[in-house]
């Protein structure tokens, strides 16, 4: 009996991502970026130690669709170092995708120079895929994008809840013809996709995809003609089908974003693949830590003393760490932050967030003002103004959209 062929399953890796950084004098680049490529390094590296036969990243590879030629650059060194192993399919994600279908995506130069061993997942597709251990038989989805769904003939002049149905209908559609031909195949089948699936436990990019994203049901990536299945896109690792055939596996995203992640383990998936079984186990990476201190110095005589004091005591090295400091009006005068600061030194980065007991703060619930974020602030508003909940989703979506991609 033939070995099970071994695949390796991460997504999610956003570099680009500079918040919480500083700049790294010797790589020219935010320290968070280092962050992101040595996570992609950990990856590559348990990859090629454990042998791996097949490498499914399941989309997102940049912040954005326009990344830094630096960031390309180290990004496609790793990527090859992986490829001239392992097969490897380079899925499409929202990120990383062009708005208009005819500009390219951050990852077709991998296509348009052939690069060996890499196989660019920008439109729905499927391939046979020979390994060291035997063939697998991959498809893949990309982000639907909404926009050119829409453009599609049958959907024009539809009514909003009739485009709805209609554009997840269309998805349904595209990984059903995906598993008509899967069945055809006698080898082991692996479905990979970027996208949401409606059961699924969101994370930090939750408020960018209330009301924008086309939700992919659970019972339509269930099909036994699937072994597993690779998804992308959700940041917190999940297993939706779980002790059920297949598995239908977030593996998340490597690096933690921001302060919503915090506690969230990151890593990647190492799967075991058998026609008509699969075994896989998730294997966390060394993100860098978030840590909150919330010190309430109300009653200290001295608040500084008293900040420091807990920042002291706090596992701070190598974290991203925001101090929420809870004071009086007349503390503020007071209260000294470098102190603060000092005594933070081994962490990576430190902000200081001042919630002053005010009327009008009160009104914005425990934390201060600045220590929200704009969507956060704005959430609050649009709750403090009783708008309905479907429509608050729907203007905080919208709201997302322009912060994060205002042109």
């Amino acid at each position: 009996m033939s070995d099970p062929i071994r695949m390796l399953h991460f997504a999610d890796l956003h570099v680009g991502m500079e918040n919480y950084g500083r700049l790294d004098p010797v790589t020219g680049t935010s320290s968070r970026v280092s962050d992101f490529l040595e996570r992609l390094d950990e990856v590559i590296d348990y990859a090629l130690e454990h042998e791996a036969d097949l490498a499914v990243f399941a989309g997102d590879a940049f912040k954005n669709r326009e990344p830094d030629p630096t960031q390309q650059r180290e990004f496609a060194q790793r990527i090859k170092r992986l490829a001239d192993k392992v097969p490897t399919l380079l899925l499409v994600g929202n990120h990383d995708m062009p708005g208009m279908a005819v500009k390219a995506s951050a990852v077709d130069i991998f296509q348009a120079l052939a690069v060996p061993g890499v196989i660019v997942g920008h439109k729905s597709g499927r391939q046979e895929v020979a390994t060291r251990r035997g063939p697998v038989f991959l498809a893949w989805m990309p982000y639907p994008m909404r926009n050119r769904l829409l453009a599609r003939e049958e959907n024009q002049g539809k009514t909003i809840d009739e485009l709805e149905q209609g554009l997840r209908q269309t998805v349904a559609d595209i990984l059903g013809d995906l598993a008509r031909e899967a069945a055809q195949h006698p080898m082991p089948r692996v479905l990979a996709g970027h996208f949401s699936v409606s059961e699924a436990k969101l994370g930090s990019e939750r408020t960018v995809m209330l009301g924008r994203d086309v939700a992919v049901m659970t019972s339509t990536l269930t099909d036994p003609v699937w072994d597993y299945v690779a998804l992308g896109h959700i940041h917190r690792h999940q297993d939706l089908n779980p002790g059920g055939a297949p598995p239908v596996v977030y593996s998340g995203s490597l690096e933690r974003i921001d302060f919503g992640e915090e506690r969230e383990e990151k890593g990647f998936c190492w799967v075991e693949l058998e026609r008509g079984a699969a075994r896989w186990q998730f294997v966390p990476v060394r993100a860098r830590p978030f840590r909150t201190l919330q010190i309430d110095a109300r009653q200290a005589l001295d608040p500084t003393t008293a900040a420091v004091e807990a920042a002291s005591r706090a596992e701070v090295d190598g974290a991203v760490v925001r101090v929420q400091v809870r004071l009086r009006t007349d503390q503020q005068a007071s209260f000294r932050e470098g102190e603060v600061h000092a005594a933070l030194a081994k962490a990576a980065s430190v902000s200081i967030a001042r919630e002053v007991e005010t009327d009008a703060r009160a009104r914005l619930g425990d934390l201060a003002p600045e220590a929200l974020t704009p969507p956060e602030l704005l959430q609050r508003y649009f709750e403090s103004r009783k708008v309905e909940p479907d429509r608050m989703c729907e203007l905080l979506a919208h709201a997302e959209g322009l912060l994060r991609d205002p042109d």
